[in-house]
């Protein structure tokens, strides 16, 4: 029996996606133009600086809205940037960022307008993803009092958005990896960002932590 067992509609669902090959070629010859050497030096190794945990939301790029190129951040994304201790995805990148790329930033970025912070204060079923959510109701009900104090519905996302940023500020320093760097006195610090869709402007929330105990 055949391996190749195909469904024909999959080659009708390629060719949608034809023009994304044209665009990238072209991409990659106006980068080799500029600079003849970017490739060879990019696929020799990465060395970012930061590492980046944002939204999928895909009007928030990180290297775009950085202003910084490939291999300059190291990215991490998810539904409302959540640090979750179960999250061995999200967890691993940590590691791997802290211990062997050595990155000295990490920044946690959230949204204003943000879609799963929205849903999350909706109170209505959103399927699978509801699992999701339940951690940022929680960090609802850690400031339910100042939420509450808000009647505007786009006030009330924003406020979350911020306080969820912070919230996941510290999961990351919770995190064992965050803990042990520390520990070894190396030097990252944890920033909480938040990214304007309106005027693309990032606005820092003075949450930045660095080891002050060791």
């Amino acid at each position: 029996m055949s391996l190749f067992l195909f469904d024909t509609r999959k080659f009708v669902l390629m060719s949608t996606i034809k023009n994304l090959f044209k665009k990238n070629r072209q991409w990659a010859e106006k980068v080799n133009k500029e600079d003849p050497t970017f490739f060879k030096s990019l696929s020799n190794q990465q060395s970012p600086k930061y590492l980046w945990i944002g939204c999928s939301d895909s009007r928030v790029p990180a290297n775009e809205l950085l202003g910084m190129q490939p291999g300059e951040v190291f990215v991490h994304r998810n539904i409302a940037n959540q640090v979750i201790h179960t999250d061995l995805n999200c967890l691993s990148v940590i590691e791997f960022a802290v211990q062997v790329l050595n990155v000295k930033d990490i920044i946690v970025c959230g949204h204003y307008g943000c879609g799963g912070i929205t849903a999350a204060l909706d109170d209505k079923s959103h399927g699978l993803i509801d699992n999701w959510l339940h951690h940022i109701e929680d960090v609802y009900r850690f400031h339910k009092e100042a939420m509450d104090k808000l009647t505007d519905k786009v006030e009330r996302v924003n406020l979350l958005c911020e306080l969820n940023i912070i919230e996941q500020v510290a999961n990351v320093c919770k995190t064992s990896t965050l803990q042990n760097a520390w520990r070894a006195k190396k030097n990252v610090t944890v920033h909480g960002l938040v990214y304007n869709l309106h005027d693309g402007i990032l606005k820092d929330l003075n949450v930045s932590v660095c080891d002050t105990e060791h």
